[in-house]
């Protein structure tokens, strides 16, 4: 009997419906809006951190920019016991054959990687970008302060490392400033080439651009709503896994789009004074950030943003024309607000970083069977495994059933033809893993 009643406590946060996890409110609540905005304020005060802005003084341009933020996660190491790595990645890009790149440069990117207790090779990544652009991309040297556009991303990055280095995690947390972001994803392409030169296995990519605005330039006022960008299936998929959607579905279920989910549910549970809005695109219509480049070589990755953008405030020159004012600067960012999107990022990190893998090789089957049948493989750190389905026209897992530690389930009376499904991983502290949508089928 005492065995019996030591078993149900151990299992008990898996047997209700939903659970939270104290460390997370707690994370929120350690967010500062104040230092954000002292943040934004440096970073802006830089003058102009356009990429191919001055790279030796001390008060303007990028490379000003770039050391002030080394030194920045230098100093929330420091007060970690040295629990960042942080250094420089670079790379050097060319005029020849880049239209928005006026001069050869290096393009450096700032990291700092805080390495999980248990699966160190594990990496959930926040980014912002480094560098902003006037109305002329190529004019390197005019003021552009880009205040929203993407100091608040950067900044955001910086807080998050504050906040999440008072813990440790079972996975790596990385948080990056990225360059070369407006002139073509530079900085992108250079960490996510080097995060496969290094084998990383990346749990996902939370790009952060544009995280201050409020007043949209349709005149809504919403701080509550922010969008969560993800494409539907990787670049990378094969012939033969594009084949077996037509007849299995899965064309919203990309690796991407269960990172987006996550981030959803995580929001939802956590913070339900906000109002997350997944979109089922890549990002705004024809246009890009710097989370597509991991996307490009497979990796999972989502942009998270204001839902109400200024379009007076982006990529514009501080001016005033017919009595509107244009250009991106401190005045336009809400930092509350800010402040708000970076405890998104942040317990979302957390929970990814405190869960176990995510479970191999998913199968399903169930067809012409009054019942669905699922399979996979375990994984370490796993205590269980949660199932979930939806309808197939659902945007989010509606339905969930933790099924203990097993590898495989059952779900009696559930037909197969009528909903998607999913498997992810159950940690000891109740944490989960991204849902992995099947990609095998078991026939019987």
């Amino acid at each position: 009997m005492q065995k019996l009643v030591i078993l149900l406590f151990v299992l008990s946060p898996f047997l209700t419906k939903a659970q939270t996890n104290q460390k997370i409110y707690d994370i929120i609540n350690a967010v500062s809006a104040e230092r954000i905005e002292n943040d934004i304020r440096t970073l802006a005060n830089f003058g102009t951190r356009n990429t191919f802005s001055d790279t030796v003084s001390d008060t303007r341009g990028i490379g000003a920019a770039r050391r002030w933020i080394k030194n920045e996660f230098e100093k929330i190491s420091a007060n970690c016991n040295n629990c960042l790595d942080v250094f420089y990645q670079k790379d050097f890009v060319t005029k020849e054959g880049n239209n928005r790149v006026p001069k050869d440069a290096w393009v450096v990117n700032v990291v700092a990687v805080q390495k999980g207790t248990k699966y160190p090779n594990r990496y959930i990544i926040m980014s912002g970008d480094i560098d902003s652009r006037a109305s002329n991309t190529m004019d390197f040297t005019i003021d552009a302060p880009g205040a929203n556009d993407n100091a608040s991303g950067m900044a955001g990055a910086i807080e998050a490392a504050r906040v999440l280095s008072k813990y440790q995690f079972e996975s790596s947390v990385v948080y990056v400033g990225l360059s070369g972001e407006e002139q073509g994803l530079f900085g992108g392409a250079g960490l996510a080439k080097y995060a496969q030169d290094n084998g990383w296995d990346i749990i996902g990519v939370l790009n952060n651009d544009m995280i201050g605005n409020i007043e949209g330039v349709d005149g809504v006022i919403d701080n509550r709503t922010f969008r969560i960008f993800s494409e539907p299936v990787p670049p990378t998929e094969t012939e033969r896994q594009r084949n077996a959607r037509r007849f299995y579905g899965g064309e919203v279920d990309g690796i991407s789009r269960q990172l987006a989910r996550y981030v959803h549910k995580t929001t939802k549970t956590y913070m339900p004074e906000m109002n997350p809005m997944m979109v089922y695109r890549l990002d705004r219509f024809g246009r890009g950030g710097h989370h597509r480049p991991f996307n490009d070589l497979g990796f999972s990755g989502i942009r998270i943003m204001e839902a109400h953008e200024n379009y007076n405030r982006q990529h514009q020159d501080i001016r005033v024309e017919n009595g509107i004012a244009y250009g991106d600067v401190i005045e336009g960012v809400n930092f509350d607000y800010a402040a708000k999107l970076t405890a998104v990022n942040a317990i979302n990190m957390a929970s990814l970083a405190w869960a176990p893998p995510a479970p191999k090789n998913v199968g399903i089957g169930g067809i012409v069977q009054p019942s669905a049948k699922l399979k996979w493989d375990k994984v370490e750190g796993a205590v269980g495994y949660k199932i979930y389905w939806r309808d197939t026209t659902s945007p989010t897992w509606d339905h969930s059933r933790y099924v203990g530690d097993v590898d495989n389930f059952t779900l009696e009376g559930i037909v197969i033809d009528n909903y998607y499904f999913g498997v992810a991983a159950v940690a000891a502290n109740g944490f989960e893993s991204v849902v992995v949508f099947p990609e095998q089928i078991i026939r019987e």
